[in-house]
This record gives structure tokens, sequence and C-alpha cells, in this order.
């Protein structure tokens, strides 16, 4: 599908994300009722293989030279804050009794593989023969990504952990 969506002139992941629609769970509930694997294990070997080799591509893309340059590395401080505090304010849009929004929250920061992709896509684009993200943005995003991914799961533990105090209290 992403294929179909670059043949018609739109971003490969909006093909992607059209995939996702069409291989939600919901439309192979019977099969799983009947026995049969769940979707999820069925590809798990195709994604087992491809997401190393999205995330390596990434890293190849990183050009290390670029930490050395001004503000590179108050751009990703920035870019990682604003992604925590945004996520942050997502969460305040969730309601119901006993929602525990910080949790909510911290569960929604490490989505940076979309980041990346987009970030990916604006090195290869130009205007006027610059690049619209130069390769020291694009590293300040590899760093922001992988300090997301890594810090996400040790918060949501004392979140979480919070909540069960809370409840138990």
């Amino acid at each position: 599908m992403s294929w179909l969506a670059n043949l018609v002139g739109l971003a490969p992941i909006v093909g992607a994300f059209a995939a996702g629609l069409v291989l939600e769970d919901v439309h192979y509930r019977n099969f799983v009722d009947r026995g049969e694997h769940p979707l999820e294990d069925l590809i798990q070997p195709i994604s087992g293989f491809l997401a190393p080799i999205f995330f390596v591509l990434m890293g190849v893309r990183t050009d290390l030279r670029s930490f050395a340059a001004p503000g590179v590395l108050g751009l990703a401080a920035a870019l990682t804050l604003v992604a925590v505090l945004g996520k942050q304010a997502c969460s305040l849009g969730v309601w119901g009794r006993g929602v525990d929004r910080l949790t909510v929250g911290l569960g929604m920061i490490p989505r940076g593989e979309v980041g990346l992709i987009f970030a990916n896509i604006g090195v290869g684009l130009t205007v006027g023969g610059q690049p619209i993200i130069d390769r020291g943005t694009f590293s300040a995003i590899v760093v922001m990504v992988i300090v997301t991914t890594l810090v996400t799961p040790i918060a949501l533990k004392f979140s979480l952990q919070r909540a069960d105090r809370r409840r138990t209290s």
C-alpha cells in the first residue's frame, strides 16, 4: 500500500497508515475466535526483520559530525522537552473517572518512528537547492527519539507505581 500511495503521488507513510487500518485486529476477530493465529503473530517475522533495518538506516543517515555544530544538542534538548510537554498537554483531553492523565501522557511520548519518517523525507526534499531539514536538525531529531524511547519505560514504571499506591491507600 505504501508503493501504491507513492505511485499516486502521496507519501508512502499514507499507504502504511491505510494498511494499518485494513490490518486492524477487529477485521480478523472471527479467525482468531475459531482458533487461527492472531494477525500480529503472523506478521511478526516480517516486522521483526524490517523494523531493525529501518532503525539502522535512520542511524546511518545520522551525521555524527553534526553534533559538533553549535546548537544541535540544544535543539535536541528543546525537541525532547517539547515532545514530553506536548504529550502531557494532549493527555488533558482524556476524560473519564479514575483516568491517570500523567500515565496516559507518558505512554504517548515514544512515537518517534513517525518523526523519523517525516525527518527522513525532509532530508531528501529540497527547496531552492536547500534541504528542508538539514543534517544537524535530523541528528537532533534522532537524539530526541532515542531519549524519549529510553526514558519512557522508566517514567511509566514510576507513574504506574504511583497510581497503584494512590489506589491502595
